[in-house]
């Protein structure tokens, strides 16, 4: 209140403007409360709150402007804020900022029923002792004003870590989803011996040329069913958030090039910065570090296997 008749008074009056806001507004509302209020030394509270509100916004941003009061919370203290969740959330209401909120998922794949499909060696239950033993990969869509982006994720469930990806303007096996898992396998070293790559019954992924790569490199294929969201649970639910966080609140999208330079970005983001629930509100490096490390140690390793 007293913001805003700071920012009024030189036009309307102090006056005139308590005189029209008192029926409306509780509190001091006149000249003399107007006064006395802003003669009154800033509670420490609001000192702080000075502070922590332009902080809580920028972090929010820096974010892709997708975290809620659970993961702000987590960030502010990483920051070295000494905060709690209730006031997270009341700063983030001063901010004006929010989390983001999921939409419905819409399913794209296409199964070719004349090929055969592996087993499926997950039955639901994405968990992993480490890292690269196994993977799951799935394919979604961006559109665009030159026509479809299609991109592909390869991601590794124990870290959560997406490990290869590609976009492109088609959705052939030898150039979409082999492209991701030659990232992923470089990245490995090439040799993913009794690692189990999942994914669903997409054509692509089932195509002569995609297989034959993944008993090249020594890992088993996997699939589970089409339009069923369990059997694929976790890259479905990194396409849900990769839509959710980059895609819908960055939009419209021009090209398919557009769309590759933003997903390498958030991409490097969700592997180096964003904070997982699941990992609880660490980085999928952040695991894979502390994984390595208790090896060398000795000591158990811990990861959060939630699943999404």
């Amino acid at each position: 209140m007293i913001r805003f008749i700071d920012e009024h008074r030189d036009r309307f009056g102090v006056e005139l403007i308590c005189r029209v806001l008192r029926p409306a507004v509780r509190g001091f509302v006149t000249a003399r409360g107007y006064r006395a209020a802003r003669a009154r030394v800033p509670s420490a509270r609001a000192l702080r709150d000075e502070l922590l509100i332009p902080e809580v916004a920028r972090l929010h941003a820096e974010n892709y402007g997708v975290y809620g009061r659970r993961k702000m919370h987590a960030l502010l203290c990483r920051q070295g804020w000494d905060v709690g969740r209730d006031q997270t959330e009341r700063l983030m209401r001063l901010a004006g900022v929010r989390g983001v909120r999921r939409s419905k998922k819409i399913f794209t794949t296409k199964p070719d029923q004349a090929q055969a499909k592996p087993k499926d060696l997950v039955q639901r239950r994405f968990t992993a002792p480490g890292p690269r033993r196994l993977w799951v990969a799935d394919v979604t869509y961006v559109a665009t004003w030159s026509g479809f982006a299609y991109v592909a994720f390869v991601t590794d469930v124990y870290s959560r870590r997406i490990v290869g990806w590609n976009v492109a303007a088609t959705l052939k096996a030898d150039i979409l989803p082999l492209q991701a898992l030659n990232m992923a396998a470089w990245a490995a070293g090439g040799n993913l011996d009794g690692l189990v790559h999942h994914a669903d019954h997409g054509s692509n992924y089932l195509a002569v040329v995609y297989t034959d790569r993944i008993a090249e490199l020594g890992a088993q294929p996997s699939t589970g069913t089409v339009g069923d969201s369990y059997d694929n649970a976790l890259a479905e639910a990194v396409n849900g958030l990769y839509k959710t966080e980059l895609i819908r609140r960055r939009g419209p999208w021009r090209t398919v090039e557009q769309v590759e330079l933003a997903t390498l970005e958030y991409v490097w983001w969700w592997n180096n910065q964003r904070l997982h629930g699941e990992l609880d509100l660490r980085t999928p490096i952040e695991v894979e570090q502390a994984y390595y490390a208790d090896q060398e140690s000795g000591l158990p390793a811990t990861a959060g296997q939630g699943n999404r």
